[in-house]
């Protein structure tokens, strides 16, 4: 089951903070830290990547049993659609509406997971950054 999207982006947010205060304290390590912690974020990116892969899958097979069950019940009802045109119209848009809203929650979780993806990815770069301007700074004074 997903999280509510206001938990998602709970973590969204937790996540940005966790790169801001890895900047912030990389500037004030040693190279090696960085370097050590550098590597702990390309893995922790790596899984999230792995995981944002996993729930676009989960969520396309989700999409198609979901659009399959709806041509099914579609044909199967349309004898009684016959009979009941108006209350045959509503229940579908009902379904409908159900399904465009699981649908869109689905790419909302897709896009939060993909944007906490992207902020670990930001950190990753932002780490490089660090050790390039203490590398940098080095060879200035070699």
């Amino acid at each position: 089951m997903t999280k509510p999207l206001s938990e998602q982006l709970a973590d969204l947010s937790a996540h940005a903070r966790s790169a801001e205060d890895a900047v912030a304290a990389a500037k004030k390590e040693a190279r090696e830290k960085i370097a050590a912690r550098r590597e702990q974020v390309h893995g922790s990116a790596a899984a999230l990547a792995e995981k944002l892969n996993q729930e676009i899958k989960s969520a396309k097979d989700a999409s198609d049993v979901h659009w399959t069950a709806l041509k099914a019940k579609v044909a199967a009802d349309s004898d009684y659609l016959k009979s009941a045109v108006q209350k045959g119209k509503h229940q579908i848009d009902v379904n409908r509406a159900d399904n465009y809203a699981e649908v869109m929650e689905g790419r909302a979780a897709a896009a939060i997971d993909y944007a906490i993806a992207s902020v670990e990815q930001a950190k990753l770069s932002a780490l490089d950054a660090v050790i390039a301007r203490l590398d940098a700074e080095k060879t200035k004074r070699s």
